[in-house]
């Protein structure tokens, strides 16, 4: 079976990375609902009112962990035979984001949410697309967003970075197209040795608080340019991030797993 590879055009994207000192702008939510929602909600309501502002479209949500961390106290507080919160128990579950969100926008546009351990930015990417291309002329929204799970659960192997990403999925106005493969780590181990360079899966990229960009240009997809150097870096978020700031090939490699993004201009 050959590896899989899709391209999707990107209308808007929007960024918040964990290392921001300043609390993301939610204001769209009542106080009442904003309150009660985690660092994680936030960030990811964040990225998500930027990208799609009042246009109705279908969420993918993606989420290693989800609301982890408040699962986790809900289940201290079990244990310590304290009282659990019911709007805290509502608001544990993974696809909590995109129903506040939802109600929030009065949006009743389907949406469904995502979790596949460390690979699961890019499986998120596929189920986005995969929406997409069943019905182009609906946008889809994707949103990831993570963090880094309660110590209690100790070392985890290859744990998210933290932040939250916004792509949003639309042939109108596309300011490029996001090129994703994934591949087997043999197969591309193979093709690093013939010719391809990388400079070391830590490399690092710096984000910008509240980061976005959009534009109205249009665009035909373009195969990716594989002679082109790709970057690896230590999360998939990270490199999707260094994809989308640069334009310049990004990797990650998994369990047994590569996955590659790529970018090309759309022409003003």
């Amino acid at each position: 079976m050959p590896d899989p590879h899709w391209t999707i055009p990107v209308a808007r994207w929007s960024s918040w990375p964990a290392a921001a000192s300043a609390a993301p702008d939610i204001g769209f939510i009542e106080p009442i609902v904003r309150r009660r929602l985690s660092t994680l909600s936030r960030v990811a309501l964040k990225v998500a009112h930027d990208c799609v502002g009042a246009d109705e479209a279908r969420v993918v949500f993606a989420s290693r962990h989800g609301e982890l961390r408040r699962t986790t106290d809900i289940l201290r507080a079990i244990s310590s035979g304290e009282p659990v919160s019911p709007t805290a128990f509502s608001l544990s579950v993974l696809n909590a984001m995109t129903g506040v969100f939802g109600i929030a926008r009065g949006d009743r546009s389907a949406a469904s949410a995502i979790s596949a351990g460390p690979e699961t930015l890019g499986y998120a990417l596929l189920e986005a697309y995969a929406q997409f291309a069943t019905q182009p002329a609906s946008p889809v929204l994707l949103v990831y967003a993570d963090e880094p799970a309660d110590p209690a659960y100790g070392t985890i192997e290859d744990e998210v970075q933290g932040g939250a990403i916004a792509i949003l999925l639309s042939s109108e106005g596309a300011l490029g197209h996001l090129v994703c493969a994934r591949s087997s780590a043999v197969a591309s181990d193979t093709a690093r040795a013939v010719g391809q360079r990388d400079p070391g899966p830590t490399a690092e990229t710096s984000v910008a608080p509240g980061h976005s960009a959009a534009t109205g240009a249009t665009c035909a997809a373009q195969p990716p340019d594989t002679a082109e150097a790709e970057t690896r870096f230590a999360t998939q978020s990270q490199a999707l991030l260094h994809c989308l700031e640069t334009g310049k090939p990004a990797a990650w490699q998994g369990a047994g797993a590569v996955w590659h993004w790529g970018w090309h201009d759309c022409a003003a």
